[in-house]
């Protein structure tokens, strides 16, 4: 099956719901690369809907961690509470699910830390941030692994597809050194939430972009 690929949503749910339309369950695996709570004004909506596909769609649907899932999963965890992911939106995160829906705040903490950190086949390889060849990449504290990689990524054989860091065209952009496809084009800062259609083999098909609904980020 062909791919369809979205980075970083960052609660912006109406956003992600227009780009969904064009997510052909059929004929594609859906594959969302992390982050998608924080930042935006639904983020609990964000998951839930996330959840209700992965129940739906499971052999059609890879959802990864993003840093900002990490930050929520740990903080509700064993060793909460995890006082930095306050800072990086988590603080009205929290305010959004105890508005209005304080009974999904724990199980949807959970379902975001049993997230893979990546997924690949023999063409493509997909995780949030990118593999760098560093040491312990997998380690999700690791601010040069697969959650937190800034910079210059690895040639692993396989195009990489990572989101994480924006795009300063606000556009997909690719690093044909590394062999890497960036996606995160600003849906959360008001630009655009950005689909890559790609065939198994990592062949570029389409690239569909949405601009951000602005009730997604302005209260």
């Amino acid at each position: 099956m062909n791919f369809f690929v979205i980075a970083d949503v960052h609660g912006c749910l109406h956003t992600f719901r227009k780009l969904l339309t064009h997510w052909r369950p059929a004929e594609e695996i859906l594959v969302q690369l992390g982050d998608l709570v924080d930042r935006g004004n639904f983020s609990p909506e964000t998951v839930e809907l996330c959840r209700q596909l992965s129940q739906e769609y499971p052999e059609q649907t890879i959802f990864l961690q993003g840093n900002h899932d990490w930050g929520m999963a740990r903080h509700r965890g064993p060793y909460r509470p995890f006082e930095p992911w306050l800072n990086w939106g988590g603080r009205e995160t929290l305010l959004q699910y105890q508005e209005h829906y304080r009974a999904w705040l724990a199980p949807h903490a959970a379902w975001l830390g049993e997230r893979p950190l990546f997924w690949q086949n023999d063409y493509v390889l997909f995780s949030h941030a990118g593999f760098a060849g560093v040491p312990d990449e997998l380690d999700p504290t690791n601010n040069d692994g697969v959650l937190w990689r800034r910079g210059q990524l690895c040639n692993t054989g396989r195009l990489q597809v990572v989101g994480h860091t924006p795009t300063r065209s606000h556009k997909f952009e690719r690093d044909s050194v590394s062999n890497t496809i960036y996606l995160d084009t600003g849906a959360a800062d008001g630009y655009c939430l950005t689909g890559l259609r790609l065939s198994a083999e990592g062949m570029l098909l389409k690239a569909i972009s949405v601009p951000t609904i602005p009730e997604d980020i302005h209260s």
